[in-house]
């Protein structure tokens, strides 16, 4: 028998409504798997067959917990005689998984075989470069996963996804689109949107296997339905517009989404489409303190177009919300790692539970350095490592090939980076040489019987290559500054104009050339005057490399602080919440106001509050580096929604005494953390 009393009343409600159109209004913290987990096994328990039961999730992950958590709930049937009797279950799956299964079964009848096959990310961005390849202009290179990612924003969203776009791009998309719809047709292949929009095709143009499937799922659930795009909502209504046994799960304050597609009306005007729609709202928090959640409420409450609701928590008020203001961001960055080592010798807080959110993934940069000079483990989600990007990939590789050209994987890396008429083909066969004659692929480069086996063009792209390689490494043993230097090669290479020009969007090209300048400023660290600049390279590469190398480890230690984005953070949630850079810019983001999408932003303000459980720290500074140079930033208007008597100013708290006794038990706990005897003074 399922245990209804571990609910608290409004979640049984939520659970017991069954019958006909349900919204479980779920706000942040409030138990929303568990409800929906318990609601699937109350239905069977009152005689809905498993079959008939249908729940819909975005993740893989999602769809598996729930499932999982169902089994445990429902009592085991008999006992099988064999595996062809499996028993009824509920259908536990994301929008993708439930229309292959649906397509599997009938695309047939839309002329693709049943065993079509399902086109990943790599598979896609192949045959759009290679329609691409008959369009690009010469010296001109397009960004294929743009152009892919666009024709996904055409399919899913349709004009208003549209809105977000480069016009280059969003025209080139849709000269792209038919060509392309054709390539995976020839192939018998489909995508990731296509599954949606193919079922929704099977449905509209063969009415009998829509009633198939109403038939089969008569009772449907949809998880985060705030995050429902135009064709999933298209699905889901199709499916329970006649039964209305309908029940979606989300949130409208936490819908952050809609550059992708998502479409907040979708659960907003759930009544247009469903009457009699019965609104049950899960308001208590099990998360977060009062503190915590009566800011959010707070912030939240200036968002006009919503449904009401408020947070609130029995975990008792908690501390104030810190406020910091750091000159800069380096500034910023460096407090925060100490404040979190602080935390974890004082006060036995290990990295785990803390998590530093940002708006951007340029802001990584500086948290990661902090992180990495105070040999602090983090893990970073949502977001590609700073030293991860190309960009910073392909000028380590120039710094390592200038140093030792005898490095093959680095010189492999960026011979042809920029172009320079060193194809992989003749790149192949250098190293084909290099192995013949057992030495590097730079010493084959300079053989001249080698040289001789290529044709005039290439000989010359060799030799101007070679030049490159050596008048940079003699002036890396004349330079002082190694900033210059590097500064010069970039220069020569043309490697920023290349940037610039492989980029379709002008924010993300800057970004890539802002990221590489920040880099270069980083090289003057070292002190000029004590060692040369060849080992002051060295030494910047060593610290890297070394780095590296124990990126393996890191991933393998479960303690680690969390470096996360505000738009993966969603779900999850962390004893000590560290947000940074909520400056006017950042946070709202610059674009908000041109796009419209201010709301948009103050959710995903809300939604990075109430990730936190314990306490929240949030900090701005008042200028951000680019470029190397200082720029001045303003506070995000946001801040001013905060209640002030919930917040307290970093400034003044650090003035506050502390008891004796405290600092005696602190001091204590850091020494026994180093792992200092007092015997042994």
């Amino acid at each position: 028998m399922l245990n209804l009393s571990t609910l608290n009343p409004q979640q049984r409600l939520a659970v017991e409504t069954i019958e006909g159109p349900v919204l479980i209004l779920a706000g942040a913290g409030t138990g929303k798997t568990r409800v929906i987990t318990f609601r699937i096994a109350h239905m069977i328990e009152k005689g809905i067959a498993p079959g008939n039961i249908l729940g819909v999730t975005f993740t893989n992950k999602a769809a598996r917990e729930m499932q999982e958590r169902v089994s445990k709930l429902i009592p085991r049937g008999p006992k099988r005689r064999s595996d062809e009797e499996k028993p009824d279950r509920p259908t536990v799956c994301t929008f993708h998984s439930l229309c292959v299964r649906i397509l599997r079964q009938h695309i047939e009848r839309l002329g693709y075989k049943r065993n079509f096959v399902i086109y990943d990310e790599s598979e896609q961005l192949s045959a759009v470069k290679k329609i691409l390849s008959h369009f690009s202009v010469k010296g001109e290179k397009t960004d294929a996963a743009a152009v892919l990612s666009m024709l996904s924003r055409f399919k899913n969203g349709g004009a208003r996804a549209a809105a977000f776009a480069e016009p280059g791009v969003a025209a080139l998309a849709q000269h792209v689109q038919l060509k392309y719809e054709s390539a995976l047709r020839a192939c018998n292949a489909v995508d990731f949107d296509d599954l949606i929009l193919l079922t929704l095709k099977l449905f509209t143009e063969h009415p009998e296997t829509l009633e198939a499937c109403r038939a089969k799922y008569r009772y449907v659930m949809v998880d985060e339905y705030q995050d429902t795009n135009a064709s999933q909502f298209q699905l889901m209504h199709l499916l329970t517009k006649e039964h209305k046994n309908f029940c979606v799960v989300g949130d409208d304050d936490q819908s952050i989404y809609g550059w992708r597609g998502a479409e907040i009306a979708n659960l907003l005007e759930l009544e247009k489409y469903f009457p009699t729609v019965k609104v049950v709202k899960l308001e208590q928090n099990y998360r977060s303190t009062t503190t915590i959640l009566t800011a959010a409420n707070a912030v939240i409450k200036n968002n006009t177009r919503r449904r009401g609701k408020q947070l609130w928590s029995d975990k008792g008020f908690g501390e104030k919300i810190i406020l910091h203001t750091f000159q800069d961001d380096e500034a910023e960055a460096r407090t925060v790692v100490e404040q979190i080592e602080y935390a974890r010798l004082a006060h036995k807080i290990p990295w785990l539970d803390q998590a530093i959110l940002f708006r951007t993934n340029i802001q990584s940069r500086a948290l990661e350095t902090a992180l990495r000079q105070a040999s602090v483990r983090y893990h970073l989600i949502g977001g590609q490592s700073y030293f991860d990007r190309r960009e910073i990939k392909d000028f380590l590789a120039f710094l390592k090939t200038f140093l030792n050209p005898d490095d093959d994987v680095s010189l492999l890396r960026i011979a042809n980076v920029p172009a320079r008429g060193l194809s992989d083909v003749t790149m192949e066969r250098l190293l084909a040489a290099s192995q013949e004659r057992h030495c590097s692929v730079f010493a084959a480069m300079r053989h001249t019987d080698v040289q001789e086996s290529f044709q005039t063009k290439t000989r010359e792209s060799i030799l101007e290559f070679l030049e490159l390689i050596e008048t940079t490494r003699a002036r890396l043993t004349e330079t002082i500054s190694l900033r210059q230097w590097a500064e010069k090669i970039l220069d020569d290479t043309g490697y920023l104009n290349e940037l610039r020009r492989s980029e379709k969007n002008v924010e993300t090209a800057e970004n890539r050339v802002r990221n590489l300048k920040d880099m270069i400023a980083t090289l003057e660290n070292s002190d000029a005057s004590t060692t040369g600049a060849t080992e002051r390279l060295e030494t910047f590469l060593e610290d890297i490399m070394l780095d590296s190398d124990r990126k393996e480890e890191k991933e393998n230690q479960g303690d680690a602080v969390t470096l996360i984005t505000m738009h993966s953070c969603k779900g999850l949630e962390f004893p000590h919440v560290y947000i940074v850079g909520l400056e006017d810019g950042l946070l709202p983001h610059s674009r908000s106001k041109v796009e419209g999408t201010m709301d948009e932003e103050r959710r995903l303000f809300y939604v990075a509050i109430t990730r936190a459980m314990t306490t929240l720290t949030i900090s701005h500074c008042g200028g951000r580096k680019k470029y190397g140079q200082l720029l001045p930033c303003h506070p995000s208007p946001f801040l001013k929604e905060l209640p002030m008597e919930l917040v307290e100013l970093a400034d003044e708290r650090s003035k506050k005494l502390v008891a004796p006794a405290s600092g005696k038990n602190l001091f204590a706990a850091m020494r026994a953390a180093a792992g200092i005897n007092d015997s042994v003074l």
